[in-house]
């Protein structure tokens, strides 16, 4: 686990190493352990290094293959890179380091742009053709790891964070307005390729990007989970499947040369974690926890559920309390760490939990995506019996923050457009053929596009702000693949999550599976008072907000009168949406 950066020039004059070099600063907490840089004419890569796999210098980026003549740059894990090793050495490679990097190079080698077909990982990566000077940039199939790029009169960079482009310079700052409208709408999701910043985009997840030395260029999509039945398992057979595939994907996610743990929220997806690996012989498991004062009347732990776990399964168990002594100031610092501006408060947890996780371990597994996967989320049941014809309307009825005719009454005109962007998107989205039903076609597109940009990015980025690798199991590729297969009224029986459900069974204590669904509470943000109302007034009170004007005064100022009552349609705080988007815009010079 690292962080990349890249100048890809097409005027034919060296690249630029003075940007790269601007760029990794802003990449150091992503790779604490080492650094490298190459360029070789208009081609320029930069690494930050995360010792994980390979433990040696050997395995430092960017890694070149001089026989092959190839040079990488990469961010993530190969599960199955032994398994490659093995069978690229029968075809008589050579291997100098025992790194999953080296093994991308010479897969590149052996089967080109379609070696990514072979992975089972998190990745994103890039990699020079010295011969042709051709530049291959590719992002895994679930988006886990992040790619951003930004083109500049001479060329495209590329970096594991938006922060690092913007420190390289020659990018236009300016707010992409149809972001923003996503960003107001579709629960601060904003779909690739846009960010909320005109002048940087993001590659999107299972695309791999062909570049010439011209600077022409291609894109193939080389994945996507069906979202049709499988006539050949019967209802009752699925559990096992399921169950079978998570064991297998929690197993894969062990490999590494140092120790492994696992964030331990309470919660089925990351109890079933804990116990599959204690049923796979893990003794020792070191968890962690994570629980912040109340608020509100709101509890702000869920301590009884995970200490339920650890004791069942003898985890080395670290419960970590957070009181407003360390809230206040972990805000800034969260909101610095953000890649794009994520108003969810699980990110604040993630931050402030990672900080003393890395503590103890450099890796961990977590149970992200098992909501998009397997419908646990209350806007699934709603779609169960709405006719196709009518999916469009239901979903947008139950997910988005508000309706578009709002955003008049809460946007300034100059920021308004009246294109209802976020219901277009999720037209196209369900107008394209293969998702039988309403849930098929929700849960295609969060698990393609909500999912990566929301939950997948707050664990990325919160965790490398402090040097951890997260590993997220219920995002396997082949899992994925199997739960779109699987009926959606069995992942919707038993108030959500059914067939994951009865898979546990047996394996996860029933006081788990049986109780209501969770969250990472963090009340301080859910009820805002005290010193963090100052703040989210300070934000949109500052000079820069005025200047920008984003926001109709008289709305923001009946929301500060009144600050935890209006809510968007899944219950977050309106305040807190707007409040984080300038805290984030102002934090990066915007």
């Amino acid at each position: 686990m690292c962080g990349i950066a890249g100048e890809i020039r097409y005027d034919g004059n060296a690249a630029d190493e003075g940007a790269i070099r601007r760029m990794l600063p802003c990449l150091e907490s992503r790779g604490p352990d080492g650094e490298g840089l190459f360029r070789r004419g208009p081609v320029a890569f930069g690494h930050r290094r995360l010792k994980i796999i390979d433990l040696s210098e050997a395995g430092g980026q960017p890694m070149t293959d001089d026989e092959l003549g190839l040079t990488l740059v990469f961010n993530g894990c190969i599960y199955n890179y032994q398994q490659l090793r093995t069978e690229l050495q029968g075809y008589g490679y050579r291997f100098f380091s025992t790194s999953d990097t080296e093994v991308i190079i010479k897969a590149y080698h052996r089967w080109g742009s379609s070696c990514v077909r072979r992975f089972l990982g998190m990745f994103a990566f890039a990699i020079l053709n010295h011969e042709t000077g051709e530049v291959m940039l590719a992002r895994d199939r679930l988006g886990i790891k992040p790619m951003y790029l930004a083109d500049f009169k001479k060329g495209l960079r590329f970096a594991s964070t938006l922060p690092a482009l913007l420190a390289a310079g020659d990018v236009d700052k300016s707010i992409d307005k149809v972001a923003l409208q996503h960003y107001m709408t579709f629960h601060s999701v904003v779909p690739a390729p846009r960010t909320i910043v005109a002048g940087v985009r993001k590659l999107p997840p299972a695309t791999v990007r062909m570049i010439s030395r011209d600077g022409s260029w291609t894109d193939e999509v080389y994945w996507e989970a069906s979202h049709t039945r499988r006539t050949d398992v019967a209802a009752d057979e699925w559990p096992a499947l399921i169950h079978e595939k998570l064991a297998l994907a929690v197993e894969r996610r062990m490999v590494a040369d140092v120790p492994v743990g696992v964030l331990l929220s309470g919660g089925i997806d990351s109890s079933y974690i804990v116990a599959l690996l204690a049923e796979q012989g893990q003794r020792g498991l070191t968890t962690f926890s994570i629980g912040f004062e109340a608020a509100g009347g709101e509890s702000g732990d869920e301590f009884a559920y995970s200490d339920i776990v650890a004791k069942q399964f003898d985890t080395v168990h670290h419960q970590i309390r957070i009181g407003r002594d360390r809230f206040l100031p972990a805000v800034d610092r969260t909101v610095a760490a953000m890649s794009e501006p994520m108003v969810s408060h699980d990110c604040i947890a993630f931050n402030l939990l990672s900080e003393d996780v890395s503590k103890s371990v450099k890796v961990v597994q977590s149970g992200q995506g098992a909501d998009e996967i397997l419908a646990g989320y209350s806007w699934y049941p709603p779609l169960a019996h709405v006719p196709y014809s009518e999916a469009v309307d239901a979903y947008a009825q139950e997910f988005f923050d508000r309706p578009h005719a709002e955003l008049a009454q809460q946007l300034s005109p100059d920021w308004l457009i009246d294109d209802d962007v976020s219901r277009e998107f999720v037209a196209a989205s369900f107008g394209r053929p293969g998702a039988e039903t309403a849930v098929d076609a929700a849960l295609r597109l969060d698990s393609n596009v909500m999912l990566v940009d929301d939950p997948v990015k707050r664990v990325d980025n919160m965790t490398m702000a402090w040097g951890l690798e997260a590993r997220v199991p219920f995002l396997d590729h082949e899992l994925v693949e199997l739960a779109a297969a699987c009926p959606p009224e069995l992942k919707l029986a038993h108030g959500g999550k059914g067939v994951l459900k009865e898979a546990a069974r047996g394996v996860v204590p029933d006081e788990v599976i049986d109780r209501t669904k969770g969250y990472f509470p963090v009340p301080g943000i859910r009820h805002l008072e005290g010193p963090m109302l100052d703040k989210v007034r300070d934000a949109l009170h500052a000079q820069a907000a005025r200047d920008r004007g984003l926001f109709r005064p008289e709305y923001v100022e009946r929301l500060l009168a009144d600050p935890n009552t209006p809510r968007t349609t899944l219950g977050a705080n309106q305040l807190w949406q707007l409040a984080l988007l300038e805290m984030w815009l102002q934090d990066k010079g915007i």
